[in-house]
């Protein structure tokens, strides 16, 4: 029987994501891929994979599942979220710390905030790729796992079959709430008024229970349009703000359509994407205007970290293992002792 993870518990919208599937955009095909592509990277660097395999994304209520057909190597990366055992197993495995699970072990992943978070199996699951991605894209019903969300029942198969790499940890990075989300003004910010233009630069805003993978609405102060709210339709990018007539913003996320008729105000930057998609519904932001240097220092920042947090994993070894090893490797353990002679 092929090792897999079988679903007890579906959770809430969990799906498997990628870095998505760029290049298709000019036939209607968003990119797509995680919303937090920084936590993506982080768990399959301590499951031992490339940077960009696919694993699943959950938010608000983390899915339950059963090992099955062989061990397990995984890895969890995300704030505020562990590993729990389900009876008749006891225990926790904590979040940037990977971990081995024998067939029968039962586990659901517990989530204390409402930002994603990412489970990576070593060696990646065993789904095909559309496009070049297994990226999810519900809204077209491909890639991913039969292109939808987990369900009850789903048993979800792995490429290997029993673990080739060892543990490994990362000191939980602490990656703090930005004071403002940055952005660069445009390409339509000619439609909006002065005043348009200080309100949305200088209130704060409030994420919508309405928002999703596709975009975050935003709630708040309403920004005001200088010219007519609807346009000939060109494209979306990732972070592009847009304003309807209602004078509520609404910033286009990874699920987002490929071309939009509404003026865009401004575009997030690409290093505060990831900060971004950790935002659950009733956080509030703040909007910045920095220049295209200062976007691409902030980029550079970024990468830096992510190279830093790269190196910083290690090879672990839980109490009980670290015990045998210096029992054995110390040389206070030297053979075994026959008592009946």
């Amino acid at each position: 029987m092929k090792t897999a993870l079988a679903v007890t518990a579906p959770g809430l919208n969990a799906t498997i994501q990628d870095l998505g599937r760029p290049g298709y955009q000019s036939v209607g095909v968003t990119v797509g891929g995680a919303l937090d592509p920084i936590m993506l990277r982080l768990a399959n660097w301590l499951a031992g994979n490339g940077a960009g395999e696919g694993a699943l994304e959950m938010r608000f209520s983390g899915p339950a599942f059963e090992v099955r057909g062989g061990s397990a190597h995984l890895a969890l990366a995300g704030e505020g979220a562990d590993i729990e055992m389900l009876p008749p197993y006891e225990g926790r495995h904590p979040a940037y710390r990977s971990f081995a699970l024998q067939a029968g072990q039962r586990f659901r992943v517990v989530l204390k905030g409402g930002g994603p978070c990412y489970l990576a199996v070593e060696g990646g699951f065993e789904i095909s790729a559309v496009l070049g991605s297994v990226s999810t894209l519900a809204a077209c019903g491909f890639g991913g796992f039969h292109g939808r969300a987990l369900l009850m029942g789903d048993v979800l198969p792995l490429r290997r079959s029993a673990p080739a790499n060892g543990s490994f940890a990362l000191r939980a990075p602490n990656f703090a709430q930005p004071e403002f989300i940055r952005v660069i003004l445009g390409p339509q910010q000619g439609h909006f008024t002065a005043d348009g233009l200080n309100t949305f630069l200088g209130e704060s805003f409030t994420i919508s229970h309405l928002s999703d993978r596709m975009g975050l609405r935003l709630e708040g102060p309403l920004v005001r349009h200088a010219k007519s709210f609807d346009l000939i339709s060109d494209g979306n990018p990732h972070g592009a703000i847009q304003v309807p007539g209602s004078g509520k913003p609404i910033i286009l996320m990874a699920d987002r359509g490929t071309t939009g008729g509404y003026p865009k105000i401004a575009t997030v930057i690409s290093a505060d994407l990831a900060p971004l998609g950790r935002l659950p519904p009733g956080e509030k932001l703040r909007f910045k205007a920095v220049t295209h240097e200062e976007a691409v220092a902030a980029l550079r920042a970024q990468d830096a970290l992510l190279a830093s947090l790269k190196a910083a994993i290690a090879p672990y070894r839980d109490a009980k293992e670290e015990l045998a090893r210096a029992l054995m490797e110390e040389n206070i353990i030297s053979g075994v002792a026959d008592a009946s002679a």
